[in-house]
């Protein structure tokens, strides 16, 4: 059984209408929900011994991971643990940077403001030889939609993935950590909510609209992850 970490809800009209991070990560997983274990981590929910799982999904959140919420303090000292046990972990945005922040690196506002839409992202050559990414192009697109990112990778992590913007989109720590910026789990729809709904933080709404598009590639990785720690 798999374990995704809901970390936090998304926009209202979404959730109603459209599901959650957790309904839409358990969709590009190809999981039946008989096969994964959802916790509200916001809510309180008990955190398990992480070895009880093949792999763990951390999601987003609308929260920003340097107000050190109680909940996600105590996320983070949970996913070292998973981490040191070597516990398969994919963390997801917030996840992402939770994870590093976990494991001793840092995380601040992007001095640049905020990445929106659907961007290009390259592998490294570490990327390209990374057994979870290494079956994705060179050059791919993905959705993103964040504040802060990892300014400082901890100790031991490896660079997977980035562009222009953000250098650090996708890590490896150990053999099976792994953390990306972007959001595997968004389709164009729900990417097109969210540059929507922070049209007044765009410079330039109209071109990042039109550059929305769907990215089979980046939610591919979700799957990829799912069937490298499956043990069915």
């Amino acid at each position: 059984m798999f374990l995704v970490l809901k970390m936090g809800s998304t926009l209202k009209e979404l959730e109603d209408n459209y599901g959650g991070f957790a309904d839409w990560i358990i969709r590009f997983m190809g999981a039946f929900r008989k096969q994964v274990k959802v916790i509200d981590v916001q809510k309180g929910d008990a955190l398990p011994d992480p070895s009880q799982y093949e792999g763990v999904v951390v999601s987003g959140a609308h929260e920003m991971v340097t107000d050190l919420h109680p909940w996600s303090e105590r996320t983070a000292v949970w996913l070292k643990e998973a981490a040191v046990k070597e516990v398969p972990v994919l963390g997801i945005c917030y996840g992402h940077q939770l994870l590093a922040h976990s494991l001793g690196g840092r995380v601040d506002n992007h001095p640049f403001g905020p990445e929106i839409g659907t961007v290009e992202v390259e592998l490294t050559d570490a990327g390209r030889k990374d057994p979870l990414f290494k079956t994705l192009p060179k050059k791919f697109i993905a959705h993103a939609t964040h504040t802060q990112s990892v300014m400082k990778l901890p100790e031991g992590c490896v660079v997977l993935a980035g562009n222009g913007y953000e250098p650090i989109h996708a890590f490896r720590y150990g053999k099976n950590t792994w953390g990306v910026q972007f959001h595997p789990e968004f389709d164009s729809f729900i990417m097109e909510q969210y540059a929507e709904h922070q049209k007044h933080r765009l410079k330039e709404p109209e071109k990042i609209m039109e550059l929305i598009a769907e990215t089979p590639e980046a939610n591919a990785l979700l799957a990829a992850f799912m069937e490298m720690y499956s043990g069915d």
